[in-house]
């Protein structure tokens, strides 16, 4: 089976733990994830069947929307539920819908986030949840990210020395949604985690195209799972494409330079372009870092060939 699978990842699985269900499930070993969803979060995660592992990095969309809730009133070490209590201030005045509001027009745009320490960004060759795990914190290098549009979803509700209110954020890839809700807690002055997080849309990606993994078992049952398969051509839609003939499909398929099309002569370096003959796509090509007028494969996906 070639294609993707747009799994409803469960709350409590790793995007590791859903992989290895997936293999189980349809017998297939080349199976892997687009990208790390958190244990604690649900929602869209597109997994790569057979060929379609090949183009993983270029299905991971730029953009991705979440419904979560944050709770104001203590912090946790990983900065969700799962977390250990850390920092702790009752909110005993009343929080208001228009400073929840402020708060989110202020955190909308590019803004700067630091990693978590349970996070999987390396630093100096390991991941940071190895180091939390030793009871260590170390200087992580922080990044811009973008918040496209933050929404409150609900009424703000207090008891027991707690604020708590869902939201919808949609944001840049690259973005701690849980970081998020930390920071969003520290604009109104008090520690806060993200208490729960669901991740709704992943690019063009949305949860109600997605399967659960007891769908999926049904689905291998009657001899179906195929049928749920998104085509690697379809999860490509949004990159450019060249569409060429038998004489030209040869030479992709062995790897080969060709002059890129007048209609992309301004494409910029790097942009990968979509390959295809007849359908079916060939190949990711790139323009030539140095011969310009020439484009290169970077994946050849026919023969399974990766050229770098």
């Amino acid at each position: 089976m070639d294609g993707i699978l747009l799994l409803n990842k469960p709350k409590g699985m790793t995007s590791h733990d859903c992989v290895f269900k997936v293999r189980k499930l349809i017998k297939m070993k080349k199976v892997g994830h687009t990208g790390t969803l958190d244990p604690d979060v649900s929602g869209v995660l597109p997994i790569c069947l057979g060929r379609a592992t090949k183009i993983a990095e270029y299905v991971t969309a730029a953009n991705k929307t979440y419904e979560g809730e944050a709770t104001i009133g203590f912090s946790t070490t990983t900065e969700d539920a799962s977390g250990e209590r850390v920092e702790e201030k009752r909110v005993e005045r009343q929080i208001t819908t228009a400073e929840v509001l402020d708060v989110f027009r202020s955190l909308t745009g590019e803004i700067v986030q630091t990693p978590p320490m349970y996070s999987a960004v390396k630093v100096n060759g390991k991941r940071l949840y190895e180091y939390a795990r030793q009871g260590l914190v170390i200087e992580r290098p922080s990044r811009k990210i973008t918040i496209h549009k933050l929404e409150l979803l609900s009424d703000i509700v207090q008891m027991d020395g707690t604020a708590s209110f869902r939201f919808r954020v949609t944001c840049s890839k690259g973005t701690y949604v849980r970081t998020l809700a930390v920071q969003i807690g520290e604009k109104l002055g008090y520690p806060s985690h993200m208490s729960d997080l669901i991740r709704t849309s992943s690019g063009d990606f949305t949860l109600d195209q997605c399967v659960t993994l007891e769908e999926l078992e049904e689905y291998v049952q009657t001899g179906t799972a195929e049928d749920q398969l998104l085509k690697i051509e379809d999860a490509l839609s949004h990159l450019r494409k060249i569409l060429i003939n038998d004489k030209v499909a040869e030479k992709v398929k062995n790897g080969s330079v060709f002059p890129l099309p007048q209609e992309l002569n301004e494409i910029p370096a790097g942009e990968p372009i979509a390959v295809f003959h007849q359908g079916e796509i060939l190949a990711i090509y790139q323009r030539h870092p140095e011969k310009t007028q020439l484009i290169k494969p970077i994946k050849v996906l026919v023969n399974n060939q990766e050229l770098k």
